[in-house]
């Protein structure tokens, strides 16, 4: 269905000293907050609105310009201009200004409140992918690709033969992995990775070390199998290994961007931490958090690499494409993964087979390796943006920026507090605490940059700023 284009009641006052620019720019923010503009609906072309209002092409585009920075409207390529969604209700608007201003960084203080929101405006919480990212004609084509013929029976417990070959080529691309189709097994993602591991190769009452602070659905989906959880320190540079703790049948590690502060496992840590299992006969499980998306150095390789027979190598599609589609892989040695993979049949642990073979389909045009280099682009702009705000250090330290779709920000102030304050303003954060399962203890905010628009990242960073300032 076509969307209808803005029939607007727009005048300019050339008597009035503020600029057309400025005038036409605050007369459409009224329009949002009345209602009268919503969500999807198409703007008049800047040729057609500057014919209507009797001035100059360059004027209204310098009103759309504006919109657009602060992320009012968005731009369609060949389709036009469109109120964003998300728009509605956001700050800046006319009823929170003088008539005609515009947002600047800076602009938003805690003097300002917005009013409470049952669902944040703002979503600054981690782990969540851009979505709108996905180049929509690529996505189609795969899930056309997907569904050209009806599957029969139960998807091989192991995975799609295909994907499993096209999964060896894409890691060893991306990631250095290297690897046949035979250790590679398709789960549903990092949560169905641990899940077959521990029911594959653990028993109720082993202990299973985590990183502390660590990832809260890994602690999950091991005590759920009755393991016992023992915490391991990490530091700036990732898991302490000369602090392991005795007795531990398996280690989960983020060795790429520690999860959540964002360390990364230097090259002799990780000789280290491979020589430990061989001595001690533990399992290493390597999670590749965040191992696409680096913006000031190199990525280095896969621990996976340095030993294969005491390491398994997890990943997902859920970080880098969607979480939707529950699709993701672990590469271990031929033996392990032959009972990882018979393990998931009994359990029926089966990812869709659509879903691998639109996977498939992507690695095999290139669309996922082109997907990843836009979001590598797109994700170091937003976290520019964050580190614009807080890299001064004035609100608080910034940790493990170099990576990833996310941030700690440790602050002095009562991380809970801070939260619900700026929740009351309309901006979503995660508090460091969840991240503990034992005493925490540090405090600070743990900030996505993933699931916001790029100018809607740094209007939610002002506004915690200002939050932090304030108080």
């Amino acid at each position: 269905m076509a969307r209808r284009t803005l029939e607007l009641s727009l005048v300019t006052d050339r008597v009035d000293p503020g600029p057309l620019t400025s005038q036409i720019a605050g007369q459409l923010r009224d329009a949002l907050a009345d209602g009268r503009l919503a969500t999807g609906e198409r703007l008049p072309s800047t040729r057609m609105l500057a014919g209507l209002l009797g001035v100059s092409r360059t004027v209204v585009t310098g009103a759309y310009a504006q919109l657009f920075a602060e992320g009012w409207v968005e731009g369609r390529h060949g389709s036009g201009t469109y109120v964003a969604d998300g728009a509605l209700g956001q700050p800046g608007g006319s009823g929170s200004t003088e008539p005609g201003a515009c947002w600047e960084p800076g602009a938003v203080a805690a003097d300002r409140p917005l009013a409470p929101a049952a669902t944040p405006l703002i979503d600054l919480r981690p782990g969540i992918a851009w979505t709108e990212g996905i180049d929509s004609a690529a996505w189609r084509r795969a899930w056309r690709s997907a569904g050209a013929t009806v599957t029969s029976g139960l998807p091989d417990p192991q995975g799609s033969p295909g994907l499993r070959a096209a999964l060896t080529g894409y890691l060893r691309r991306s990631r250095g992995v290297h690897c046949s189709p035979g250790q590679l097994v398709v789960t549903r993602g990092v949560a169905g990775s641990l899940g077959l591991i521990a029911a594959a190769l653990l028993r109720p009452g082993d202990r299973v070390g985590v990183e502390e602070p660590g990832y809260p659905a890994a602690r999950a989906v091991f005590a759920a199998h009755g393991l016992r959880l023992v915490p391991c320190p990490v530091d700036s540079g990732g898991l302490r290994v000369d602090a392991l703790p005795g007795g531990l049948r398996l280690v989960y590690v983020t060795p790429a961007h520690q999860y959540p502060l964002g360390g990364r496992l230097s090259v002799p840590r990780r000789r280290a931490l491979t020589s430990w299992a061989r001595a001690t006969g533990a399992l290493i499980v390597e999670d590749d958090y965040d191992g696409e998306f680096r913006y000031d150095v190199a990525p280095l390789p896969a621990l996976f690499g340095l030993d294969p027979e005491v390491v398994v190598y997890l990943g997902t599609a859920t970080k880098i494409l969607t979480p939707a589609m529950r699709v993701g892989w672990l590469a271990a040695s031929p033996g392990l993964a032959g009972r990882l993979a018979a393990a998931g049949g009994t359990l029926g642990e089966y990812p869709s087979g659509p879903a691998q073979d639109a996977l498939l389909s992507l690695i095999a045009t290139g669309g996922l390796e082109r997907h990843i280099r836009r979001m590598r682009h797109d994700y170091a702009r937003r976290r520019a943006a964050m580190t614009a705000v807080f890299g001064g250090g004035a609100a608080g330290r910034l940790l493990g920026d170099e990576a990833g779709m996310h941030m700690v920000l440790e602050t002095s102030e009562p991380a809970a507090m801070v939260a619900k304050a700026a929740a009351e303003r309309g901006v979503a954060v995660a508090t460091l605490d969840r991240y503990f399962g034992g005493p925490v203890t540090r405090n600070g905010l743990v900030l996505g940059y993933g699931g916001a628009r790029l100018p809607d990242v740094a209007r939610g960073c002002e506004i915690l700023a200002g939050v932090l300032v304030a108080r």
